[in-house]
């Protein structure tokens, strides 16, 4: 079996596809971030908060890509792939901390 260039021989590429899910999920982030820059005059400062979550796990994310993408191609190449864990949690952590400080903004307006 031919190996792809990236050193491991997956042929369905799933350190790729990780990584593209990853990506979607901070490219998610990063419209959500843009969203509540909008809404910053109509509801006030507390916006910021719910902007500096969401741009900070888009970015959280962005910085921890490529140590992801080698732990998941070094996983496929020993034919073991570990779950980030922490990588899900804090990404969930971060969902529900939006939900509830929009839940918070707009009940304040």
């Amino acid at each position: 079996m031919p190996s792809t260039p990236r050193g491991h021989g997956d042929p369905g590429l799933q350190p790729e596809r990780t990584a593209l899910a990853w990506g979607r999920t901070m490219l998610s982030l990063v419209t959500a971030s843009a969203l509540y820059l909008r809404w910053l005059p109509h509801h006030g400062l507390p916006i910021l908060l719910l902007f500096a979550v969401s741009a900070g796990a888009a970015l959280a994310i962005y910085l921890t890509q490529r140590r992801r993408y080698g732990a998941s191609a070094y996983g496929v190449s020993r034919e073991r792939v570990d779950a980030d864990v922490n990588a899900v949690l804090w990404t969930a952590f971060a969902g529900v901390a939006l939900g509830a400080l929009g839940i918070g903004v707009v009940l304040a307006a």
